[in-house]
């Protein structure tokens, strides 16, 4: 009875590391994994910068825009979706994650950061500039359109 608690121990262990890559569903949480995937891919990178339990405006947009499953259906038809959380309840997830808002110059949350899929960024704004689903598709289409104008 114990080796078998163990192993339903270690498989739910594995199966919560092997999903940490994934901020559930299409979301990745490593920007560096994102970007070599697009290159490979051929495909920007959106990354979405959150304070998901203590911002106001990051539990808003994921509620009205990152959670729907259309947002995440045509928003990953396009690009590859980053999650970057600094959470709170996990201090441990936020000092590791707070280095990487430090590399790209992140002063506030909820912001967006698109990256051409040569890693070069191409648009930078605030989420709740767009707080619903349609918007939030609109204004990544114009950027697309503008960068491929450039």
């Amino acid at each position: 009875m114990k080796t078998i608690k163990q192993l339903i121990t270690v498989t739910f262990a594995l199966l919560a590391i092997s999903g940490s890559a994934m901020a559930g569903g299409d979301w990745m949480t490593n920007v560096d994994d994102a970007l070599a995937k697009a290159k490979k891919d051929n495909k920007p990178v959106m990354v979405e910068f959150t304070g998901s339990d203590w911002c106001p405006p990051c539990i808003m947009m994921h509620e009205k825009v990152f959670s729907k499953k259309e947002f995440i259906q045509k928003a990953s038809a396009k690009f590859i979706l980053v999650k970057i959380d600094i959470p709170n309840s996990d201090k441990e997830l936020k000092k590791k994650n707070s280095k990487v808002l430090k590399k790209y110059q992140v002063k506030g949350v909820p912001t967006v950061i698109l990256f051409g899929a040569d890693g070069k960024e191409f648009d930078r704004f605030t989420a709740s500039q767009f707080p619903s689903v349609t918007e939030f598709l609109a204004h990544l289409d114009s950027a697309l359109e503008k960068k491929e104008m450039d």
